[in-house]
């Protein structure tokens, strides 16, 4: 089931340091109209070119997240686009004067409270899912990393964190529902390794940082060399390791905040998937790098799931048109009848199903020990549904037929075999005029498409 997109209410800014660049930033999220999606905007450019938080455009990932369009850059996007979600938004503008966003205290947390003072409305436009139906996996050959989707009826997530080192050692988090966000993980703070702080220090980086935006672990000796380089960095008098092997300033708000943040990440990469999703997600040593890979795999299988046009049906749900109310409306009757339930009608569309049993006559010649559904009949099939489109709009149906006239682009992908559900879909391609249906015809089997045609129609009145 859909529901309806969501935006804020009114805007926000905030402002802060990137955490690499050290430069400072204002940062205005703004609402925006439905299917905009997350679109950030470079208002310090000339021109102000846009971003959108789409797979396509990640470039980088070594130190967070960055997305790149026409040389324009953006960087470490998660936290916002995971409060963005997490929060359960659709669509905002994010205005930024600098290329990085502001690090502010590591986590989501004040995106997250900044939303929730502003306020959040539903827009008009239904939200559309990428509903996983089968498992989806990457896994990262250099790391080990591992992210797998498995299909649910909503979005859910679970990490795996293990660096193999005693000072963090191996933790989990699971978050069951989005709403678990808010509370849950927008305030889980990013985390680094003494070892690793040292080269970015040593490389120039981390000029945003402070004692409040990070959690260090101290994995080695804490040398006096290190100990300057970190109070010059952090701005602090003294620094010093926590009895649990955390540097000094910061408190663990959980026990298992990095898989917590670990899990807060996942969801920011993973919104640009482009579109909601309903899945468990399990990630098991996540980083940003495999994370954008398997998002950049989802947002390609979603592309091509719309290409295909593939419709969403339910087939336990109460149909709109039942075989009685079938038999009503069209002349034919078993063995040629090939439609058993109408699922959806629209002004333009109609969705219908034919249960293939093994039971069909055709069955018997077509072809012995490998019996496959003629082609001309899915088109049959197609063409009777297109009929029941025609017809539901009619006060008398009984008396009128409906006769194919033309086919172009008939196309035949795979075979229909006994037991698939035929999912049997028709769009109206032009408005009906004199009697005369232009109609675009698609079939289904198990989410791939088996059939298409092109078909032209004409309504008679048979019997006055």
């Amino acid at each position: 089931m859909s529901d309806k997109q969501k935006t804020l209410k009114q805007e926000f800014t905030l402002e802060g340091k990137g955490l690499h660049t050290g430069k400072d930033v204002k940062m205005t999220i703004k609402p925006a109209p439905v299917n905009t999606g997350f679109v950030f905007i470079r208002v310090d450019l000339e021109g102000q070119p846009t971003i959108e938080a789409e797979a396509t455009y990640v470039s980088s990932t070594a130190r967070g997240t960055v997305l790149e369009k026409k040389g324009v850059r953006i960087h470490t996007c998660e936290h916002v686009l995971a409060a963005l979600t997490g929060m359960d938004l659709d669509n905002v503008y994010i205005e930024l004067n600098s290329s990085e966003l502001p690090i502010m205290d590591g986590s989501s947390r004040y995106f997250v409270e900044a939303i929730n003072e502003v306020g959040i409305i539903e827009q008009e436009a239904e939200r559309e899912y990428f509903v996983i139906k089968e498992i989806i996996s990457y896994t990262d050959p250099e790391t080990g990393s591992e992210i797998t989707a498995i299909p649910s009826e909503h979005f859910e997530i679970t990490t795996m964190v293990d660096f193999g080192t005693k000072i963090l050692g191996t933790q989990n988090a699971t978050m069951k529902n989005i709403k678990e966000f808010k509370d849950g993980f927008a305030k889980a703070r990013t985390f680094s390794f003494l070892h690793e702080l040292e080269t970015l220090l040593d490389a120039g980086l981390i000029k945003g940082g402070d004692i409040s935006n990070a959690i260090v672990y101290v994995d080695k000796e804490l040398s006096p060399d290190t100990l300057e380089k970190l109070k010059i960095a952090f701005g602090q008098p003294e620094v010093t390791v926590r009895p649990n092997g955390i540097l000094d300033n910061v408190t663990l708000y959980y026990p298992n905040e990095a898989a917590r943040h670990k899990l807060l990440d996942v969801i920011g990469d993973l919104t640009l998937v482009g579109v909601k999703l309903k899945a468990k997600i399990i990630a098991t040593k996540p980083g940003h790098h495999c994370n954008t890979q398997f998002a950049k795999k989802l947002n390609k299988l979603y592309k091509l799931f719309k290409r295909k046009n593939i419709p969403e049906v339910d087939c336990q749900k109460e149909p709109v048109y039942d075989i009685k109310e079938i038999m009503r409306m069209l002349p034919h009757r078993p063995p040629f009848l090939l439609i058993d339930k109408i699922m959806e009608v629209s002004e333009k569309h109609i969705i219908g199903i034919k249960n293939v049993t093994i039971n069909e006559p055709f069955f018997v010649g077509h072809f012995p020990g490998e019996p496959v559904m003629p082609g001309v009949l899915q088109i049959e099939a197609m063409a009777q549904t297109g009929g029941i489109f025609v017809l539901a709009n009619v006060d008398d149906p009984q008396n009128y037929s409906t006769y194919l006239i033309k086919l172009d682009n008939v196309k035949h992908k795979r075979k229909v075999v006994p037991g698939d559900t035929l999912i049997l879909k028709i769009d109206l391609l032009e408005p009906i005029r004199r009697g005369i249906v232009h109609m675009q015809g698609y079939g289904y089997c198990n989410g791939q498409m088996v059939v298409e045609a092109e078909m032209m129609a004409q309504v008679i009145k048979t019997k006055e």
